[in-house]
């Protein structure tokens, strides 16, 4: 059978079909140098439903007593994760979809660990400290050891001593239609290659300009590619010309705050270094110095993925995060690395002056935001209702006041992750044509699957998505492969 992509879904989807025994061909569009996909750019971290610490152990079992007593995990039900993956997106993912995803999420995770991923806990984007413990917020708990290059190259080693064929610089242009079933690839390079069934898990559409432009709409043509350059929406399109129904919101995507000055596609030495998004314990302006969104309007994992579109509204596809000397220390790393936009002053104006915002605006802005924010204790890691009051947009949550220097303010732009308008899908990875039925040999997983999300994004929830379907389309497909061959 063939798996074409190598990202995250991908791979899981390839490992599961080894051991459901079939002989396994990966197409690789990239390069060697440049493998991965969309995985390599990732933070790598999963979200999953858990009971506690002892379903987090058995990820970690190297976790120590004393770690362990450091920390709050709380419990993720998960009844929990479904209420937020159907909030985000105003209740319109596809429920059978995510019902799966739910109930697959924490055995995936633990067959990925038990195949030899390793996890470690999120602490330096998922913990604040809190009455002497670690405590953990927002369903985000581990990430892959090594982030989503970790991540990456543990998947490919695992493929590898499976004997698993890799063809890198491969890219594939058409499926092979044999009386209506799926039995293969045709190659950019013009050779066919056959296959008793087909996993597509080659991203979406993000990195082609034109299909954002037509999909997204104005604008998102200047949009900057977070991850990789060659997730062009080529297993989509082949899909949809052997008859696959498209489906899920083609106008959305997931995108974020990216460094101002990030190139156009993703960095693998910076990977998602160039993110912001610590902007709850701030404000965010625009060049004009004014506020477009409530920064506090739940935990940033469930806001992070739709402000980028935001950033990509205002006046020179712009923003700025502004902090004073009381947040500074609770910043995530990511504003630490030399290549961050930023400038820093003793007072709001210099600020402002240092990055090219509206100087009068800034201040105006700022005073009028000190003097809305309520009183209240301040705590990161709870929706802790410490609000505005008498200003647009309101801030709902974490509202301290800007006041105390010096003050630090970073410069950024909106980062396209990935699309979520894609191909239609069954819970067993099956992709439908458009009487809602299978195509025979043909499968999904990752980015390229719509319904799962619309408008917004729940943190880790794609990651997750990409393996419990990945899973679940190479067994599956390597089943139908061998009856094939049979």
């Amino acid at each position: 059978m063939i798996v074409a992509g190598a990202g995250n879904a991908a791979l899981c989807a390839t490992l599961a079909a080894r051991e459901a025994g079939a002989k396994v061909l990966v197409l690789e569009k990239a390069p060697r140098e440049l493998r991965g996909g969309n995985t390599y750019f990732t933070g790598a971290a999963f979200r999953f439903p858990y009971d506690g610490l002892d379903d987090i152990r058995r990820l970690i079992p190297d976790l120590s007593e004393a770690e362990s007593e450091s920390v709050d995990v709380d419990a993720y039900p998960a009844s929990q994760m479904r209420d937020d993956l159907s909030r985000v997106s105003d209740g319109q993912a596809d429920a059978a979809l995510t019902d799966v995803l739910v109930d697959q999420a924490y055995p995936t995770i633990v067959w990925m660990r038990e195949r030899g991923v390793r996890w470690v806990l999120l602490y330096g984007r998922q913990a604040f400290e809190v009455d002497g413990k670690r405590r953990f917020w927002g369903g985000l708990i581990v990430e892959a050891v090594g982030g989503g290059s970790g991540l990456s190259d543990r998947l490919f080693e695992l493929a590898e001593q499976a004997g698993v064929e890799v063809r890198y610089g491969c890219g594939a242009n058409g499926l092979k239609d044999d009386g209506g079933e799926v039995r293969g690839v045709l190659l950019d390079s013009g050779e066919e290659v056959r296959a008793g069934a087909v996993v597509l898990a080659c991203g979406g559409f993000e990195a082609n300009s034109e299909m954002r432009e037509n999909h997204l709409g104005p604008g998102w043509k200047d949009a900057k590619v977070r991850g990789t350059e060659f997730n062009t929406g080529d297993g989509i399109r082949m899909a949809l010309e052997a008859g696959a129904a498209p489906c899920g919101d083609w106008g959305s995507c997931h995108a974020v705050a990216w460094d101002l000055n990030a190139p156009p596609y993703g960095n693998r030495r910076i990977g998602d270094l160039y993110q912001k998004h610590s902007y709850p314990l701030g404000i965010i302006v625009n060049a004009n110095g004014e506020r477009f969104v409530d920064e506090g309007a739940d935990f940033r994992n469930y806001t992070y993925a739709k402000y980028g579109r935001e950033i990509l509204k205002q006046p020179h596809r712009a923003a700025f995060q502004i902090f004073d000397a009381k947040a500074a220390g609770l910043l995530r790393d990511e504003y630490r690395i030399a290549e961050a936009t930023r400038a820093s002053a003793e007072t709001i104006g210099e600020v402002a002056d240092k990055l090219g915002i509206d100087r009068p605006g800034l201040e105006r802005t700022v005073a009028a935001f000190n003097a809305a924010a309520q009183p209240g204790e301040f705590d990161p890691t709870r929706l802790d209702g410490k609000r505005t009051e008498g200003i647009e947009p309101p801030k709902s949550n974490w509202a301290l006041p800007v006041d105390t220097p010096p003050f630090v303010g970073y410069a950024v732009t909106c980062g396209i992750t990935f699309t979520f308008g894609g191909l239609q899908i069954d819970g067993e990875a099956h992709v439908l044509d458009s009487r809602g039925s299978p195509i025979r040999g043909l499968y999904a997983a990752g980015e390229l699957v719509g319904g799962l999300f619309w408008g917004n994004y729940a943190g880790g929830s794609g990651l997750m998505a990409g393996s419990v379907f990945g899973r679940i389309a190479g067994r599956n497909a390597a089943l139908e492969a061998l009856a094939n061959d049979n």
